[in-house]
């Protein structure tokens, strides 16, 4: 079944309709008046497999200097995971 729902509804009710789509709801979401995109359940056989290091964003450079004062490592193990 497909629900519509609006922006507001999605922010304000966003643990609960994301519960909802886990168990296979699925919901058009509408901005202004238009329909902007669809939550649908994952299907687990279409989830990305690999590891971090086939993953671009993983082994991409450095761009610049974090403000936060944590190491490019520290952001990683945010993303990523522990790798130890």
């Amino acid at each position: 079944m497909q629900n519509v729902i609006n922006a507001k509804t999605l922010r304000t009710d966003l643990a609960a309709i994301l519960e909802r789509v886990r168990k296979g709801e699925r919901f058009t979401v509408i901005y202004r008046s238009r329909p902007v995109c669809r939550l649908v359940p994952v299907d687990v056989s279409e989830e990305i497999q690999g590891t971090p290091e086939e993953d671009p964003l993983y082994r991409a450079g450095a761009l610049g200097r974090s403000s936060d004062g944590l190491t490019a490592a520290d952001h990683d193990a945010s993303l990523y995971g522990s790798r130890r």
